[in-house]
């Protein structure tokens, strides 16, 4: 199930009507000064109906949003859930399905993601040959060009760890997911010692999930958790399945997988035992 445009639409009408509340305007005193009928401020915010960069520009004007940061946002995310904007990953219209181009723009815009991996090295993380191994193994049957185009979206993805601000990254990764030799030996030696070398990233905290820790709540399936600057109330968790993914938004959910990657994080190796570990792995593939 695929309803990741519409979790944004809904977000951002209910900031921007938390917008028009704490500005001490009704919505038809908005529409009357924009020129509006009511009804298209009440679907702007009831998320009924996607709303133009240009028309958030217009409304964030009327309450008086002057912070940079926040119109910034607030524009992308209209752009990003009424399909529209300049988006680097547009490019690749053809070969990615919207609920991926929808991933990338929520990891795009977020300030943060926290994320549980099970199986295999987070996508930011990867080196090419990893993640071209994954990709021929989850996507089987695919022509070397559409693996390569793949291959370069997944390495263009990772830009935003070093945008200015960065992503800030917090990944929890399960010990199997390092012993499974992606790609072959060598390979998976390369990936581990990417790791160690993104590990220093100041944006990047990385610990490991030790086979010592017997049972955990990961064996449910991996998730992410994206979280964004200035509303905590657009924070998501997608739950990826094999032909679509999940997108969480309630409080009572976003409540529960962010307890789920605590309790992960409290049982999961310190970042220095989790370098060490991965550092003996890598001289000993």
């Amino acid at each position: 199930m695929w309803h990741g445009p519409a979790v944004r639409r809904r977000k951002l009408g209910e900031e921007l009507r938390r917008l028009r509340c704490a500005a001490a305007f009704t919505s038809g005193e908005v529409a009357r000064q924009l020129g509006w009928h009511q009804s298209k401020v009440s679907r702007i915010e009831t998320g009924r109906s996607g709303v133009k960069p240009a028309d958030v520009a217009r409304l964030l004007e009327v309450y008086g949003v002057a912070d940079p940061e926040l119109r910034a946002l607030l524009e992308a995310l209209a752009g990003a859930a009424d399909g529209r904007g300049a988006q680097w990953w547009q490019a690749y219209r053809g070969l990615l399905p919207p609920q991926y181009r929808d991933f990338i723009s929520l990891e795009s815009q977020a300030s943060a993601a926290r994320t549980l991996e099970t199986s295999v090295v987070p996508g930011l993380l990867q080196t090419p040959e990893y993640a071209r191994a994954v990709t021929r193994a989850a996507l089987g049957g695919l022509d070397a060009a559409r693996v390569d185009s793949l291959v370069e979206v997944r390495l263009a993805r990772q830009e935003v760890l070093r945008a200015d601000p960065p992503l800030e990254l917090s990944a929890v990764v399960d010990e199997a997911a390092l012993h499974r030799a992606v790609g072959g030996a060598a390979a998976m030696r390369r990936q581990l010692r990417h790791l160690l070398e993104a590990a220093q990233l100041p944006q990047v905290r990385l610990r490991v999930l030790p086979f010592s820790s017997g049972g955990h709540i990961g064996l449910t399936g991996p998730f992410i958790i994206f979280s964004f600057p200035h509303i905590s109330d657009l924070d998501v968790v997608v739950i990826d399945h094999l032909t679509s993914s999940l997108y969480l938004e309630r409080r009572e959910d976003l409540e529960a997988y962010s307890a789920a990657f605590h309790m992960a994080e409290a049982r999961a190796l310190s970042f220095k035992e989790s370098l060490n570990l991965i550092a003996g792995m890598a001289d000993g593939v």
